[in-house]
Parts: structure tokens; sequence; C-alpha cells
């Protein structure tokens, strides 16, 4: 059987690794999105300025602005991020979030060492490089418009 390497390929790989995520996710009690933005907080050494996190969930997921602030409001209500004592302007990570991003961190990996385990080094290599120039192609393609 041949395959061609396409959009479609290429989102149906997506939406079908994303399924198996949300599995997990959804029993932490996480949305995608906000699995993403908790990662973003967690992954500062200090409190990241809340327009930083925000443009990282736009940029990641194609969203628009107000959405992303939604994103964030929920992860607040949530008391997995928090605002910096005396700055409102900026968010940290909790201990609770922190426990939740990392477990969801491990859900993650193991889905991704499952699926990925018995490909050969090098295919997956090329495979990376190949999909990280055609993001950045797009990407900048968007960036024109």
């Amino acid at each position: 059987m041949s395959v061609t390497l396409n959009g479609q390929l290429l989102g149906r790989t997506h939406h079908a690794t994303r399924a198996l995520l949300e599995r997990e996710l959804t029993a932490l009690g996480l949305t995608f999105a906000q699995s993403l933005l908790l990662t973003v907080v967690a992954a500062a050494d200090a409190p990241i300025p809340v327009d930083q996190a925000v443009r990282r969930l736009v940029d990641g997921l194609k969203t628009d602005a107000a959405s992303a602030r939604g994103v964030l409001a929920e992860l607040v209500d949530a008391a997995l991020v928090a605002p910096a004592p005396g700055d409102g302007h900026l968010v940290s990570v909790t201990e609770r979030g922190r426990v939740v991003q990392s477990r969801a961190a491990a859900a993650g990996a193991a889905i991704g060492a499952r699926l990925w385990a018995d490909l050969p080094v090098d295919d997956v290599a090329a495979a990376a490089r190949v999909l990280e120039t055609v993001r950045h192609r797009a990407e900048a393609e968007v960036a024109a418009r």
C-alpha cells in the first residue's frame, strides 16, 4: 500500500494521537488547550507575563487572544495557575498545577513511547526534520498574509 505524505495524512495523524492524549487529559480535568498553556507557565523559571503566556497559546493553537485569555482564566479558576502576588500582569504555576502538569506530561510521554517505540531512529529523525521544515514554511506563509 502506497501512502502519500500530505496535509490530510498529517491532520489524521494529529487527530488520532491527540484523541489518545485527550483521554488522559480529561481524567486529569484538563482540556488540550489548558494543558498546553499550563505547560508554558510551568516551564517558566519565574512568573511569566500574561501577554507572553497568551501569545504562546495563540501561536501554538492558531487561536485568538480572547480565547487564549479564557483558557488562562480557566486555569486560574482551577487553582492551577495564579497571578503573581502584587503583579496581576504575571502568572505562575501553583503547586497543584505543577503536579497536574507533571502527570499530563508523563501521560503524553507514555503515549509517544508506545506509538514511536519500534520505528527506526533514523526514520524518526528524518520525519522530525521534514515536519519541522514544513511547519516553518506554513507559519511563514500565515505570517505573510
